[in-house]
């Protein structure tokens, strides 16, 4: 059974990334995660200026202590101890960084990158500002199209979300979204990537393996 889910993922993947570089983004596929993070810390080098995107996926695979050990800026508003204020100029530091690392809430197959924020700093660093942005992203975010992108985003990503940040939110009770009214609703700006940004190099790096939401 695992080398008929292996041969799914790979076949999967594949396609995928083919895809993505048929809509100009630097697409990889990485069966470990070993490989994977190897890959990443390959490109930072001392007083590098690195940012990194509020994702999940990120802190699953340990990136944050892995950056701590190559003398770079490492810029991670999720650092705790952090006021809200810094953590604000923080995000504002992410636009102009050496180096941005982040996920994705979906994938398609047909190569597009698709995104939703409450507040929109993630997307903006992504499209335009830092000198290379690396996107990393779990095979099961891959979806067919845009709409299926959006379905598993509001479905999957974004009541995990909300529950992991203890929001007052119904999808966070549930487990499905309600398209709320709520003023801390986390599903504002949606961002549909149809090909790589003009000014900004983006590489993505698919995962074989379930990470992150």
């Amino acid at each position: 059974m695992e080398k008929v889910k292996e041969w799914y993922v790979n076949k999967l993947c594949t396609r995928t990334v083919k895809a993505l570089q048929a809509s100009y983004f630097d697409a990889l596929f990485f069966a470990s995660r070993e490989e994977l993070n190897k890959a990443v810390l390959d490109q930072v080098t001392p007083s590098m200026i690195v940012g990194l995107g509020g994702a999940v996926t990120l802190r699953d695979l340990g990136l944050p202590a892995l950056l701590a050990g190559k003398d770079a800026v490492v810029l991670d508003a999720w650092r705790e101890g952090l006021t809200k204020e810094e953590g604000l100029a923080m995000r504002k530091e992410h636009l102009t960084c050496d180096l941005f690392l982040t996920s994705t809430n979906a994938v398609t197959e047909k190569g597009e990158l698709v995104n939703i924020d409450g507040t929109g700093n993630r997307i903006n660093a992504m499209t335009f500002g830092p000198k290379k942005v690396i996107v990393i992203v779990g095979f099961q975010k891959i979806v067919p199209d845009v709409d299926r992108a959006i379905e598993r985003i509001k479905q999957v990503a974004a009541p995990m979300n909300a529950r992991r940040l203890s929001l007052p939110l119904p999808c966070a009770e549930t487990g499905y979204c309600h398209d709320c009214k709520s003023e801390v609703r986390i599903c504002r700006v949606i961002s549909i990537m149809q090909r790589r940004p003009n000014s900004t190099p983006i590489s993505v790096y698919i995962l074989g393996e379930e990470i992150g939401y």
